[in-house]
């Protein structure tokens, strides 16, 4: 009887352990956080500001490539706004 339990358990422990492994994974591409209200940003220069085209006067979501100052390390941020055919519009 102990054995079997000892077996079970072994088992339980392997999958979560695997489980475990997925979950650190970087290799995959990470998602761009996206910039809600009071969000701390340490930019310390911008590289790129990038937007869908659009004729129409729209909200659309914008990235912004950047230095972060504390890492020194490029960084992006996805951030809402209205596009650049508003300005054209009257």
């Amino acid at each position: 009887m102990n054995s079997r339990a000892l077996l079970v358990s072994a088992a339980f422990v392997c999958v979560s352990l695997t489980g475990l492994a997925q979950a650190n994974d970087t290799s995959s591409s990470q998602a761009v956080p996206s910039y809600h209200y009071g969000m701390p940003l340490h930019v310390g220069k911008v590289i790129a500001l990038t937007e869908p085209d659009t004729l129409d006067c729209e909200v659309v979501t914008a990235r912004m490539t950047y230095i972060d100052e504390q890492s020194g390390k490029p960084a992006e941020l996805a951030y809402r706004k209205l596009s650049d055919a508003c300005s054209y519009q009257n």
